[in-house]
């Protein structure tokens, strides 16, 4: 049976090891928040910190046995979901007094909520009797928050056997989606990320776990994270052919959201969630009729009410103004909150070193790179051990990294195996076949810096947990890194996840920068300096006249929303003069570009 959320945020994925135990900090308050599954070496190290904490035996799950992602996903998930069942009975069974985890509880819920209001009228009665009574009452209704995963559709590399055959349905995040639906979390979801994957799509559909139970609901549901309508309505229509149901689609900033930026062609976030709220009948409508004629030929059946289907977004979040508007607005029933969490360490795994980073972090530190071995657009921190470590490397004639992992390793330009674009192998190739070229310098240099760039995420996105719980990873690869979103610069305390609550809340306010803009504004100008960016890299390579009608559309779409946002009457979040002021500014700017390059 559904149950609403108990809280309207939840913690998203970040990096590898950022949220790799987020359920074991957060879940027992009722937050949710979401495991990213598909670096096994990460979860296996993870499985082996916390099998003593809860006096249990490590027992390894070795890279020669078969299956052993998979099975190491299972084991740790059902780990995790073990020791969140016991802090939730612990909790049920805590006094109701000071700074106990039962009143630290429902002191996070929001003020609104009904058990929020009872445990008020709780702790006002004087009747003993009745307090009493209101305790038992509040005690049944302690829940844990969902123990959700995150699989990034794009890491999806083949296996090999020890014979050199291709493991069949051994890839990355087929194995990393078999993992967890053989594990025993219920009223959880798989988030896929990234866009479609048919292969991927094709395995989920044959998985049992995600069909309809025998109470008419999923005690697995799927998440589609998306970037608009259009990408939600052929991702939720192909699902629905598998007899697979999209219970939430998850909307996300393409460029006001930390790690990797999937930009849009200039639509915003606000006529975004304008669309869905407008057809999101629509979209039940059209995926109910496709999902029911599966079902009619996979289980005779067939719904006569749809499934649930939810709408949520991130992306940029700053304040309770903000938050609130979402949900009224756009009828939105969860918000994500990320970035602002990283400096939570109650609900984030981040070492030391990193946390100061962030805390301290200015605009200037933190930069749209193309250090992603993916090729695409990724959010990073400056100054972190990883860049230092990349550096070094290169300064002594050594570039790119060792490559132990291999998730990111797609590139077949020089070898039949493919390798990663950030490898060592990779780069001494690449940078071979530059010198042999004979390249005018200033060409030379460019195209030397964009394979010097690549950076190895699979490591640096995953030591900080390593360095939190005293591990290693892999052996001599200690650095990190970080990827936040733009919004870091607006929060520089470290804070309990009690006052991150009460910000989200409305019940304090943790900004360090009063004047920062409204979230839409916010990413409004990132549409705008990254429409500038290529602009110039289109206009230095000479390319420019060739893409044109790709910028008139992407430069209509940034109008088109300025044009939207002007027409609300009421943005919470900002003041009407200073949205106005931010929307003219960005108006201007646009304008200047499209004059500069000659775009109409």
């Amino acid at each position: 049976m559904y149950s609403s959320p108990l809280h309207k945020f939840h913690i998203p994925v970040m990096g590898l090891a950022y949220t790799i135990d987020s359920p074991v900090k957060v879940a027992r308050f009722g937050i949710s928040s979401v495991i990213s599954i598909i670096e096994d070496r990460l979860i296996e190290m993870m499985r082996r910190h916390y099998y003593p904490t809860i006096n249990q035996e490590y027992k390894p799950i070795d890279t020669h046995e078969p299956d052993y992602r998979a099975r190491r996903i299972t084991d740790y998930l059902n780990l995790v979901n073990t020791i969140v069942q016991a802090q939730i009975e612990k909790l049920k069974h805590a006094a109701f007094e000071a700074n106990s985890e039962i009143v630290k509880y429902f002191e996070m819920l929001p003020d609104n909520s009904s058990l929020k209001q009872l445990y008020r009228q709780m702790t006002g009665t004087k009747d003993q009797l009745q307090k009493e009574q209101l305790q038992t009452y509040l005690r049944t209704q302690i829940r844990p928050g969902s123990i959700d995963v995150n699989i990034m559709t794009k890491v999806d590399r083949d296996n090999y056997g020890k014979n050199g055959n291709l493991l069949s349905e051994g890839s990355d995040a087929v194995a990393a989606l078999r993992g967890y639906a053989k594990s025993d979390l219920a009223n959880s979801s798989v988030i896929f990320s990234a866009g479609m994957n048919p292969r991927l799509y094709n395995y989920l559909g044959n998985c049992e776990e995600f069909h309809v139970n025998s109470d008419g609901d999923f005690t697995k549901k799927v998440i589609v994270k998306v970037s608009d309508y259009r990408s939600a309505l052929i991702q939720g229509k192909y699902l629905a052919k598998k007899g697979i149901w999209v219970s939430e689609f998850r909307i996300e900033s393409g460029l006001n959201c930390g790690g990797h930026a999937f930009a849009t062609d200039g639509l915003l976030l606000g006529p975004i969630l304008e669309e869905f709220k407008a057809k999101k009948q629509e979209l039940i409508d059209t995926l109910l009729e496709i999902f029911n004629a599966a079902m009619l030929e996979k289980k005779s059946t067939k719904f006569i009410y749809p499934p649930r289907l939810t709408i949520s977004v991130q992306g940029g979040i700053g304040t309770f103004e903000e938050d609130d508007f979402l949900h009224r607005h756009y009828n939105i029933e969860s918000t994500g909150w990320g970035t602002p969490f990283l400096l939570v360490p109650e609900a984030t795994t981040v070492d030391a070193n990193t946390l100061e980073l962030l805390s301290a972090a200015k605009e200037k530190d933190i930069m749209l790179s193309h250090y992603s071995p993916l090729g695409t657009r990724f959010h990073y921190l400056k100054g972190t051990s990883s860049y230092h470590e990349k550096q070094s490397r290169i300064d002594n004639g050594k570039p790119g990294s060792p490559c132990t992992e291999k998730h990111l390793a797609f590139n077949t330009e020089f070898t039949t195996e493919p390798i990663c674009t950030a490898s060592s192998r990779y780069q001494k190739l690449k940078i071979a076949q530059l010198q042999s070229l004979n390249l005018p310098e200033k060409t030379y240099k460019t195209q030397l810096k964009e394979v010097l760039d690549k950076e190895c995420l699979c490591i640096g996105l995953s030591n900080s947990a390593a360095i939190n719980y005293d591990m290693t990873l892999v052996k001599n690869l200690e650095a990190v890194t970080i990827c936040p979103g733009p919004n870091i610069v607006n929060f520089s305390k470290i804070v309990s996840l009690q006052t991150m609550a009460d910000h989200i809340y409305g019940r304090t306010n943790i900004l360090s920068n009063k004047d920062r803009p409204h979230m839409f504004i916010a990413e409004l100008n990132l549409y705008i300096d990254y429409l500038k960016e290529v602009l110039a890299g289109d206009l230095e390579a000479e390319r420019l006249d060739k893409n044109k009608k790709n910028y008139i559309s992407f430069c209509q779409n940034l109008r088109n929303g300025i044009s939207y946002y002007s027409s609300l009457s009421c943005v919470s979040g900002s003041s009407r003069d200073s949205f106005i002021k931010g929307l003219n500014s960005a108006s201007a700017a646009l304008d200047c570009l499209k004059h500069q390059y000659a775009i109409s």
